[in-house]
């Protein structure tokens, strides 16, 4: 049987190709990032189809570039991903070549806590700045450190959303409650003068359901929210 094609002229075994919300993915099952993809924000993904229309889109962390393809299908004008991980930015860079979005639809690997105070130097400012993290705690030793961190990743991406533009921000550790991570990104939001609208509110897709005899089950928090300079 012929091997399979995965980066463009390598063979591979363990890659399969999958289409989500209209965006085709090569999902590396062995070597990626647990399954290689995560299946849990396929709506979420979807949401952002509304407010991606020719705008400028700053993803970050943005793993194999699922938001970012999700903004450059909507008809986003420019999408930047950014990752730590040069594997994930290699894959990422393949999907928007495979769905032939490689024009409007860039990458980079660089830290994100080093890229966004460098792009609010330089002046850069996104009409949606989306902002998906890895779990920052596991544990509930280590919530006071993880606060610090999502705190520190909005403030900075609230800076750089243009007035009336939009921020996408998640958490997906159980650990970081709803109710804490909203009071998180209120903190945020003050620090830098910004007045938020919430747009919308989702958790994670129905194949991972919430138990409500399980707490640790409900993980996934997602916000849409339009930013606004305080008058």
């Amino acid at each position: 049987m012929p091997r399979s094609k995965g980066f463009i002229g390598e063979p591979f075994d363990t890659k399969v190709r999958i289409v989500e919300n209209g965006v085709k993915y090569i999902v590396d099952v062995e070597d990626g990032q647990k399954t290689g993809f995560f299946l849990d924000q396929k709506y979420n993904r979807k949401a952002i189809h509304s407010i991606c229309k020719d705008a400028e889109v700053l993803d970050c962390f943005t793993h194999t570039g699922s938001f970012a393809l999700n903004a450059g299908i909507a008809g986003a004008k420019d999408v930047v991903g950014v990752d730590a991980s040069e594997f994930a930015i290699r894959q990422a860079k393949e999907n928007a070549r495979l769905n032939f979005l490689e024009d409007r639809v860039h990458f980079v690997c660089d830290d994100v806590f080093d890229f966004l105070p460098r792009m609010e130097q330089e002046g850069k400012t996104y009409d949606v700045v989306i902002l998906d993290p890895p779990a920052f705690t596991k544990s509930r030793s280590s919530v006071k450190n993880a606060v610090k961190g999502y705190r520190e990743i909005n403030l900075r991406g609230m800076k750089l959303v243009r007035d009336g533009g939009f921020l996408v921000t998640c958490s997906c550790s159980h650990f970081m409650d709803y109710e804490l991570f909203t009071k998180t990104i209120h903190q945020a939001a003050n620090n830098v003068h910004k007045r938020l609208r919430q747009v919308e509110f989702k958790t994670q897709a129905p194949d991972h359901p919430i138990l409500w005899a399980a707490e640790e089950s409900y993980y996934l928090k997602f916000f849409v929210f339009q930013v606004c300079n305080e008058l």
